[in-house]
């Protein structure tokens, strides 16, 4: 995803096995796939790295120093792409647990409101 017109994620890395068969799908989606996604994404660098005897995943960099991974074993190489464009859109911030059901800047001084309240 772009914030204020920049994209954040910076690199992508494919990594797989040319061996194992929890790669097959991976390597059909760098045959058919990568290819088109590499060209629909210019501003992104991807690399490719074979690993043996390890399960496929995609390792995503971002601007503000995060990574994430995100193991590919036994995927089509459709759902491979489809985890690839949601690493691409995603800003890269870490996942953080909302305290509360609604955020808000000027909390209510009597409470939240309920079905249950009793008049």
């Amino acid at each position: 995803m772009a914030l204020r017109g920049v994209w954040q994620l910076r690199k992508l890395i494919v990594s797989y096995s040319d061996w194992g068969g929890s790669s097959k799908g991976i390597r059909a989606f760098m045959d058919k796939e990568l290819p088109t996604f590499k060209q629909s994404n210019p501003q992104l660098e991807v690399e490719t790295e074979m690993i043996r005897g390890q399960h496929p995943h995609l390792k995503a960099f971002y601007k503000n120093k995060n990574e994430r991974v995100v193991c590919v074993k036994n995927m089509t190489p459709e759902d491979i792409l489809l985890h690839a464009t949601r690493l691409r859109n995603a800003l890269g911030r870490k996942v953080i647990k909302l305290k509360t059901r609604h955020v808000t800047k000027h909390p209510s001084v009597q409470g939240t409101w309920t079905t249950a309240t009793k008049f």
